[in-house]
């Protein structure tokens, strides 16, 4: 009897406990060979001074233990060896995990719009309303990012109508962007209600800077009812 357990209840708690429970079981005299061969090894190291061996009444002693000690021991080294090959395998993950290349999360989806042709221009306006409006396939609140030399681009900070994307950039053939610029009066960092159908923006006042008057239009158009 050990502590409160027998060697049936102990045998069983050790097995259960085994990582290695599924090998065969291990030769006794094999592991009571390896665990010497342990203990001695400073013998092979040069310059090393020998451990002193042990009496022979207490390797007579050790023969005479319980198979349940040399179960014990053979646990402690599997337990050890696969500690040891743990920590080489972490080892080589750590060294062979390639460093993560942007995130998809943070690649930002754009709406691509173009400008109108240029007879668009020229041609007579009437007053914007909310029925007019409600028939355009795109709308948004947003915001100019950038104006360069043949694209607009705005962050959208509110949809009406469309698929909602991070950006949308208004693109036209050079000599037609100063004319879109001039219709809705992009400027850098300004504020506007853009407007568009087939993928061509709205001119003629429904896509213009933002105001109170047009804001309540589109939401007329697209949200009231």
């Amino acid at each position: 009897m050990t502590d409160g357990y027998d060697d049936d209840a102990l045998r069983t708690r050790l097995r259960e406990s085994d990582p290695a429970r599924s090998l065969p079981p291990a030769d006794t005299d094999r592991v009571a060979r390896l665990l010497r061969e342990t203990m001695h090894t400073d013998e092979q190291i040069p310059g090393a001074q020998p451990a002193p061996r042990p009496a022979a009444p207490r390797e007579a002693g050790a023969r005479d233990r319980s198979p349940l000690t040399w179960v014990v021991a053979a646990a402690a080294v599997v337990l050890i060896a696969g500690a040891a090959l743990f920590g080489v395998l972490r080892h080589d993950e750590t060294a062979t995990v390639p460093s993560a290349g942007p995130s998809v999360a943070a690649r930002q989806s754009t709406t691509e719009l173009s400008a109108p042709q240029p007879e668009a221009y020229r041609a007579r306006c009437m007053v914007p309303s909310a029925a007019t409006l409600s028939r355009q396939t795109l709308a948004f609140d947003g915001t100019v990012r950038s104006i360069g030399s043949g694209s607009v681009t705005l962050a959208p900070t509110h949809f009406y109508a469309g698929d909602p994307t991070d950006l949308v950039t208004v693109r036209a053939p050079g000599s037609e962007l100063p004319a879109l610029v001039s219709a809705v009066k992009f400027e850098q960092g300004g504020r506007y209600l853009v407007s568009a159908t087939d993928g061509t923006v709205s001119i003629c006042g429904l896509s213009a800077p933002w105001s109170a008057d047009l804001a309540g239009l589109y939401h007329r158009a697209f949200e009231a009812g």
